[in-house]
């Protein structure tokens, strides 16, 4: 198709849905035009080889026009609003928690009355565990969701959702929610109609007669969960056929070879966006596009499928950014922001996992030399992209960093590896954390942890053995971990319950649908007389609670801690510290942490290697201020202290 022909097919969509491309539409014209190309190439990337490809590219032409027409005025306007801002979402003003909200409080109604809670502690962004229909006791937590456009009854009605997204709104707060792209629920109804042997609707999936190519996948794919679901494939009674189940027997892969079900999909996106969502969260990501004798991982077309989104998305409902789910290694990570031509145009955000998992590294060992030794690759990140920073989330704590990374800071990587996972999950003699092994594979002995913030930093055990030292180090650890989280650059995103410092949650043994996963433990039910002690000074949550909010509060009034490509890290001179600057706009930012439970020198010449500094540096965190010594002096730290210094002019 050539481009004319590409143009009067967009223009013969478009009038067909009434809308002005002359006038009043114009923008909207304007960025069709501008990104027709380059969607037209993904597709023809994608499906150019699909019996239907070209009545189907209609259809995708058909989906962004009725998408654009349906959004409300509202959200055309803050599209705009956006849009002057450059990349809104880059700011230092935007501090995110995640939560699951009938374990936060209940359900969507509660939710919208807890809005000043946020606004006391700073947070102005929610991410919304999911909250979409999911079969009870096979739900995975929501992400096996069996209708895309329907809240389940358990948090109440979309009716609902609405009046919290508006009252967001209202409050200038942004709406982050899950989109489940890889799989749906097997009582979803294309699963349904696939079970009762609908040939349209088994194509949306991977079903096979008998085990000859699912046995041939299998030479290649990894298990995810090798403890509570090996395997695969499943196999379907109803239908006498297998389908792939990559994660649960209960969630079915969708097939993205087939272009009906991109469709199906970039519609489902379109009604988050015309919802009011900001930001959406696409879940696993990895793993949408497969391929025979790969691990179906982080394949180059599930790149090709995310790009076509974001220029779909660019041009109907350009206000909602984002965010890839795609937990794997520091190289394969960068991918989910673009490459070649799509740089920084696929995803706008990806989680800084490999950075979060570093931080545990540091805090387990009092060591740096790993930590650092990744950052080479974290800071690939294309400018205009941002990441999510944390400490904790609803997921386990994945060593997902090489293990060249490990023997550049001195260890073996086996023992290193194995050190860590002891020390989190308490097997460690002498330490303080209580957490657990999640998903544990059997033949590599490969684990991931479990285990809230708090916990994992030792307040559990401190509060246990009633040792009121240990608990000041653990609150002491819990800062500097948030502290080292909300200033390296991207959205800050607390975890329920952090703020005010929640231990594991060990009711999830007493339910049958969550005693196999110890996730939950992690995953709190908030006791809201217990936060209300945020209110009763010298309290641990409120000791938490203030220095959260103080850190959120310091960060708000910085500009210079923007994700605007703007990080250095101060070069290594005491392996227990961890140092990097933040400049943007002629202002200076030294962030300095010590993971050492003693106290830590270092050297003023690690501050002048980055240019000139002046005589006096004042701490955010503490209020005070020091002077500058020479070369051969020091500036002492504290043990798991940290400073955020400003040169004073």
């Amino acid at each position: 198709m050539y481009d004319s022909q590409l143009h009067s097919q967009i223009n013969t969509g478009l009038r067909k849905m009434k809308i002005d491309v002359g006038n009043s539409d114009n923008l909207f014209y304007t960025r069709f035009v501008a990104n027709a190309t380059a969607i037209q190439f993904l597709y023809n990337q994608l499906y150019q080889h699909h019996p239907e490809s070209e009545i189907i590219f209609k259809q995708l032409i058909d989906t962004m026009g009725k998408a654009y027409s349906q959004r409300p005025v509202t959200l055309k306007l803050r599209d705009e609003e956006k849009e002057k801002k450059g990349n809104w979402f880059l700011s230092n003003e935007i501090t995110g928690m995640s939560l699951y909200v009938d374990r936060f409080c209940g359900n969507l109604k509660t939710l919208g009355e807890k809005l000043d809670y946020f606004k006391t502690l700073g947070v102005n962004l929610l991410h919304l565990m999911p909250v979409m229909q999911s079969p009870e006791g096979e739900s995975d937590g929501g992400y096996a969701v069996s209708d895309f456009r329907k809240i389940d009854e358990r948090f109440g009605t979309l009716e609902d959702l609405k009046v919290v997204e508006e009252k967001m709104t209202g409050a200038k707060m942004y709406l982050m929610m899950d989109i489940v792209m890889n799989h749906t629920s097997h009582k979803h109804e294309w699963a349904q109609k696939a079970k009762q042997g609908e040939k349209k609707y088994q194509d949306y999936f991977y079903m096979y007669d008998d085990r000859q190519v699912p046995d041939q996948f299998d030479k290649n794919m990894p298990d995810i969960f090798p403890e509570s679901a090996p395997g695969n494939f499943t196999y379907v009674p109803e239908c006498n056929k297998w389908v792939m189940t990559v994660f649960h027997n209960y969630q079915w892969d969708l097939n993205f070879s087939n272009p009906e079900v991109f469709i199906e999909m970039l519609d489902t996106i379109f009604f988050f966006a015309n919802f009011g969502v900001d930001v959406l969260r696409i879940d696993a990501p990895a793993f949408i596009w497969k391929q025979l004798g790969t691990t179906c991982q982080n394949l180059p077309l599930a790149h090709t499928i995310l790009q076509l989104i974001k220029q779909c998305v660019q041009v109907a409902t350009p206000g909602m950014a984002l965010l890839g789910e795609a937990i794997v290694a520091p190289k394969e990570i960068m991918k989910y922001f673009g490459t070649g031509l799509y740089t920084a145009k696929e995803c706008d955000f990806a989680y800084n996992a490999t950075h979060m998992a570093l931080q545990w590294d540091a805090l387990a060992t009092g060591d740096t030399k790993v930590m650092l030794a990744a950052q080479h690759e974290i800071l690939q990140k294309p400018l205009g992209t941002s990441w999510i920073t944390y400490t904790r989330c609803h997921d386990d704590i994945g060593l997902g960093y090489d293990d060249d990374m490990i023997r550049h800071g001195g260890f073996n990587a086996y023992e290193h590896r194995k050190f860590i996972k002891n020390y989190y999950s308490g097997m460690h003699e002498g330490s303080p954390a209580r957490g657990a092994l999640f998903s544990v594979n059997p033949k590599t002995q490969d684990a991931r942890i479990s285990g809230s913030l708090a916990s994992l930093c030792g307040l559990e055990k401190a509060i246990d053995e009633k040792d009121k030292s240990a608990v000041e180090i653990s609150i002491k650890k819990i800062m500097l971990m948030q502290a080292h989280s909300f200033f390296i650059g991207g959205i800050p995103m607390l975890f329920y319950g952090d703020e005010v410092g929640y231990t594991n949650d060990y009711s999830y043994l007493n339910d049958p649908a969550k005693s196999y996963d110890n996730r939950w433990m992690h995953r709190p039910v908030i006791d809201w007389n217990k936060n209300e002690k945020i209110n009763d000074i010298g309290t641990v949550e409120q000791k938490v609670f203030s220095a959260t909010q103080e850190l959120i509060a310091i960060r708000k009034k910085l500009e210079v801690v923007s994700d605007y490509k703007n990080l250095t890290w101060l070069q290594p001179h005491n392996i227990h510290i961890a140092g990097y600057l933040r400049t943007h706009n002629g202002k200076k930012l030294y962030c300095i942490f010590n993971f050492s439970a003693a106290p830590a020198y270092l050297t003023w010449f690690a501050f002048k290697q980055h240019g000139p500094v002046s005589a006096k540096l004042f701490d955010h965190w503490s209020n005070k201020q020091y002077h500058v010594g020479n070369d051969s002096e020091y500036f002492i730290l504290e043990p798991y202290s940290f400073y955020l210094l400003e040169p004073e002019l």
